[in-house]
């Protein structure tokens, strides 16, 4: 099984006949001030592998900051269904909401490791707001 994609977004779905559909995919998160929390942060991955991987594939996520201290884990599995006849390649999309909490700015991670394999890093930066800029004073009106 490969990653064949691995994104960040504001929302994301699979309709019924497997289509994947991805809104507003992002890369940094501007918060106020810390500790935040980004609210419905969706992690979305496309799998691909052969015909002869159809099955459970164990998934581990997790999210950690720069120095390494995990945030966030979760664990499931992927399920790779029998395909049509002569299809040789299968695919499966997995979509995954978090809330994400945010205890400082920086660079966050998520590692995503299928079948015990380092598959793939999605990065996300995480700023602060810059202070709003002072308003120069009103002059009144003649």
């Amino acid at each position: 099984m490969i990653i064949a994609l691995a994104v960040v977004c504001d929302h994301a779905l699979i309709d019924q006949s497997g289509k994947l559909s991805v809104i507003g995919i992002f890369e940094r998160i501007w918060v106020e001030r810390f500790p935040a929390v980004h609210p419905r942060l969706h992690l979305v991955l496309r799998l691909k592998g052969r015909r002869t991987e159809i099955g459970d594939h164990p998934i581990v996520i997790t999210l950690k900051d720069e120095a390494g201290r995990e945030v966030l884990r979760g664990e499931g599995a992927v399920q790779i269904g029998e395909p049509p006849a002569g299809i040789t390649e299968v695919e499966a999309g997995a979509v995954l909401a978090f809330d994400v909490p945010l205890e400082h700015p920086g660079l966050y991670t998520f590692d995503i490791v299928v079948d015990g394999k380092h598959q793939a890093a999605v990065p996300v930066t995480v700023s602060q707001m810059p202070a709003p800029a002072p308003q120069s004073p009103r002059s009144p009106l003649n």
